[in-house]
């Protein structure tokens, strides 16, 4: 989760994941591209390809060279637009895929191990038996262990063709011998909504995470879910959601507007004007709503909360989004590698276009942007804002709004640092807090096991005094009194980062846990009942 991480360290890294952006889904394409208008001729470079597979001097891998061509292409283009190996493209498909085909685990590396932090709920492995807290050594019969594991060689491994068999050998707590098991592989669900729950009286919080193929339908689901359990009012957390699948977005802004309200709308040179108006047929048009963004919040995410905002609808709260109004295409080559190439504009029923500046070919400076805005002071204050596109725009009541370069909030809420230490960062940012959770619910799974409700647990792991457990661990590891970089950025003692940062070591560390032992819901109802930009969300619909 990018925000329990230091963004100055991570942000970069992160802001990968918008490369991809708003995409049609493959359902869409046919509206999209008029394929007698594309000609394939022979060209130049396929000419030189040619001449250098048959006559170079020495012996050329031509499908790794024509990759690498490919993808300096598009990269000369605007910095949405991607080439996608052939190798690549099952991986970043799935992404917004409603399901996989695998074994139905989550797992985490540690100490060169596969660790199974959980088994999904009516998935293969649960269906033989494999538990949370299994330590995976033996993939059919060889040694699954070692410094060359990483996430990817690990999902290569798992996932496979549906009705497959794979054979695993794991470790488990109290057993001296390896216990093996015949797994089936099938199909996984991937969720788009990572949480649903009441966050206070009649308010009901649901987070999406991304708009893969079954957002629309989860989010849905949620909705109704909560009103049955008595929330008449909704926040919609869009915090760090990067987008995905245009008609997704369009469809969830569609069932809080009236009909013929615009939501958004479309073009480009190749590319006809298309409008996305509500038919009136949405079920929650008169409930109160209220939708959170960041900047990490781009693309479809972006579309709704435009919607939301240009038709007066919501109250949109936290910090600028992200600022990416282009729509991509994926188009297939005959081996198996794709394009996603931008086809089009959008813009929000004001006639607003969001995305924000950039130069093609020049990718490395848009991708500084977030980087830009942290330095700046641009996530604490709103008076560090530099809006770059002056043009007015109005809502359907008449507020003035602005675009080219994301979605200003109409409630800004700043990030607070005033716990943040360098201790703090460090932990997190080396994932020792994920480590430690991790091994202490491996440790007393049975007994935390015993608790039914997240309050309960909170309330038993304070009392056991978990952040010194922590911090013994901690130094362990070298974050210690001793440890002199603590000092490089802070003047406060060890001592005094610690105390300081308390609050928000116990909070991670106990919703670390509880996740492990209980769900997502649990988890993230302990940590946004004190986020920041939650608290003036609760604020302000207790005053609709």
């Amino acid at each position: 989760m990018k925000k329990y991480l230091f963004p100055a360290i991570v942000v970069l890294g992160l802001i990968v994941g918008f490369v991809a952006g708003d995409i049609y889904s493959n359902t869409a394409k046919a509206q999209v591209i008029n394929w007698n208008r594309l000609r394939f001729p022979t060209s130049k470079m396929d000419q030189l390809i040619n001449y250098i597979d048959q006559l170079y001097v020495d012996s050329i891998d031509v499908d790794s060279l024509s990759d690498e061509v490919m993808s300096e292409i598009v990269q000369q283009l605007d910095p949405h637009s991607a080439y996608i190996p052939e190798k690549d493209l099952e991986i970043v498909n799935s992404e917004l895929d409603a399901s996989f085909s695998g074994i139905g685990v989550q797992f985490s590396i540690q100490n060169d191990t596969v660790n199974i932090v959980a088994v999904i709920s009516g998935g293969p492995s649960e269906g033989v038996g494999i538990l949370a807290g299994d330590k995976l050594v033996e993939v059919n019969d060889s040694a699954f262990t070692g410094k060359t594991l990483n996430n990817e060689r690990v999902m290569r491994t798992l996932r496979g063709k549906k009705g497959t068999e794979v054979v695993l050998g794991v470790r488990r707590q109290g057993e001296k011998e390896l216990l093996r098991f015949t797994v089936v592989r099938g199909d996984i669900p991937v969720h788009a909504v990572d949480a649903q729950f009441i966050i206070d009286s009649n308010i009901g919080f649901v987070r999406v995470s991304k708009f893969s193929e079954n957002t629309y339908d989860e989010f849905i689901q949620a909705l109704a879910s909560l009103r049955q359990q008595g929330a008449d009012r909704y926040i919609i957390d869009l915090r760090e959601n990067s987008g995905g699948y245009m008609e997704q977005a369009i469809k969830m802004a569609n069932e809080f507007l009236e009909r013929g309200d615009m939501i958004v709308y479309s073009e480009g040179r190749a590319y006809p004007r298309y409008e996305a108006r509500s038919n009136g047929l949405g079920r929650f048009k008169e409930v109160p709503l209220v939708v959170l963004i960041d900047e990490f919040s781009a693309s479809a995410s972006e579309i709704f909360a435009g919607a939301m905002q240009d038709n007066d609808r919501a109250t949109i709260i936290g910090r600028r989004s992200f600022g990416k109004g282009l729509v991509q295409n994926q188009l297939a080559f005959a081996d198996g590698s794709a394009v996603r190439l931008t086809i089009a504009r959008y813009y929000t029923p004001s006639g607003r276009c969001i995305q924000k500046p950039y130069e093609m070919g020049k990718q490395a400076d848009y991708m500084k942007d977030l980087v830009e805005r942290y330095e700046n002071g641009e996530f604490f204050s709103k008076d560090s804002i530099h809006e770059k596109d002056t043009t007015v725009y109005f809502t359907k009541k008449g507020r003035v709004v602005h675009g080219g370069g994301g979605i200003m909030p109409d409630i800004f809420v700043g990030r607070d640092t005033t716990l943040y230490t360098p201790f703090y960062n460090k932990c997190v940012n080396l994932a020792y807090t994920y480590q430690f959770a991790f091994q202490y619910t491996d440790k007393h799974r049975k007994e935390l096991k015993k608790f039914t409700d997240w309050q309960a647990l909170e309330r038993h792991l304070l009392r056991h005094n978990i952040l010194d457990e922590f911090l013994r661990f901690a130094s362990a590891k070298g974050v210690n009194s001793n440890d002199t970089t603590l000092q490089m950025f802070s003047k406060l003692s060890y001592e005094e980062q610690v105390r300081r940062s308390t609050p928000l070591l116990n909070r991670l560390i106990c919703a670390y846990i509880i996740r492990d032992v209980m769900d997502d819901n649990a988890f993230y109802a302990i940590f946004e009942r004190d986020d920041e930009v939650v608290i003036r969300a609760l604020e302000e619909m207790k005053k609709k």
